[in-house]
């Protein structure tokens, strides 16, 4: 059984991801903790608020960082997921459901104090929250299982960033964060770029995870169609999946190929965001990268696969 903690900005992708992860018999979701990045942390923490109750998700979801270490937040991308971060759907005025009164980051060192070397943390947004609990609390990465992220972007097949042509999204909002999650040793997995534009979800696939996850699956596919609408204006006939691989990778790492290696995260100057990792058994003179922990990064999926897995999980929620 995997004991997980979602750190999550719903998001179209991030809600998709979250019931994928519900909808998982091997999965206990102990924790939602929101950041800041596909809406502002009111709305993304609404967001989460909103999807756990109306599907019954029990954890409690604690409301996280509003801004990223050093700097603003910036504006939400409303072009991608809709100025309410689900697509622009219709949703209730109020909701029963509250936040738990702690802050994300003492959740998180709550739940990996309270279960030691149980923890699984699935990140798909800034990683904010877990530097703010790393600062507390640096003896938590010790305790925990493993860490899979989805973020960055690493150069394989010429793949750099989706922000800018260094950065993707995630690391670019809060880099240093990013520099200090993978500084800490605690085993750690990068689902990057580099394999979730690898994969992506045509109209008539979510057509029939609507047809075939009930509730959850109508959902999904009425928050994706502003998102495929970005995709499509974008040039891309169909969308990626980011925070859904992420998920994937939990559930079935043999899906991926990956590499080892310490990774740094430029968090100033003209490739601010960007993620570059120093393949183990390379050698070079004195740098930055001596000393820090091995971490792996996706390199490669099988994609039909994921698409299964992603299907054959969903359709338990009808």
């Amino acid at each position: 059984m995997h004991k997980v903690i979602f750190d999550t900005d719903p998001g179209v992708d991030d809600a998709m991801a979250l019931l994928f992860l519900h909808a998982a018999a091997e999965v206990e979701l102990i924790g939602i903790t929101t950041t800041f990045g596909n809406g502002t942390i009111e709305t993304t923490t609404r967001n989460a608020l909103y999807i756990a109750e109306r599907f019954g998700i029990a954890a409690p979801v604690a409301q996280g960082a509003g801004v990223p270490l050093v700097g603003d937040a910036g504006d939400p991308p409303h072009f991608v997921h809709g100025h309410n971060g689900l697509g622009d759907i219709e949703l209730p005025a109020t909701l029963s459901r509250q936040p738990d009164p702690r802050p994300a980051h003492r959740l998180i060192i709550d739940l990996i104090r309270a279960n030691p070397g149980e923890v699984e943390i699935v990140a798909v947004g800034r990683m904010t929250n877990l530097a703010l609990a790393l600062r507390e609390d640096p003896g938590i990465a010790g305790l925990v299982k493993q860490v899979v992220v989805m973020g960055g972007a690493f150069g394989i097949d010429g793949v750099l960033g989706n922000v800018t042509p260094a950065a993707e999204a995630n690391i670019w909002g809060d880099p240093l964060a990013a520099d200090e999650v993978t500084g800490a040793a605690w085993p750690l997995t990068m689902v990057g770029l580099d394999v979730t534009q690898k994969t992506r979800m045509p109209t008539e696939y979510l057509r029939t995870i609507a047809d075939e996850a009930g509730e959850a699956g109508r959902f999904i596919w009425d928050i994706s169609r502003f998102y495929e609408d970005f995709h499509q204006k974008g040039g891309v006939d169909s969308i990626f999946v980011h925070d859904s691989s992420a998920v994937a990778y939990l559930l079935d790492p043999t899906l991926f190929e990956i590499r080892r290696g310490e990774i740094r995260v430029v968090s100033e100057g003209l490739a601010f965001g960007q993620t570059i990792q120093k393949p183990a058994g390379t050698a070079f003179p004195p740098s930055d990268w001596d000393g820090r922990p091995v971490h792996q990064i996706c390199t490669s999926v099988d994609s039909d696969a994921l698409r299964r897995l992603y299907q054959a999980t969903l359709r338990r929620l009808a």
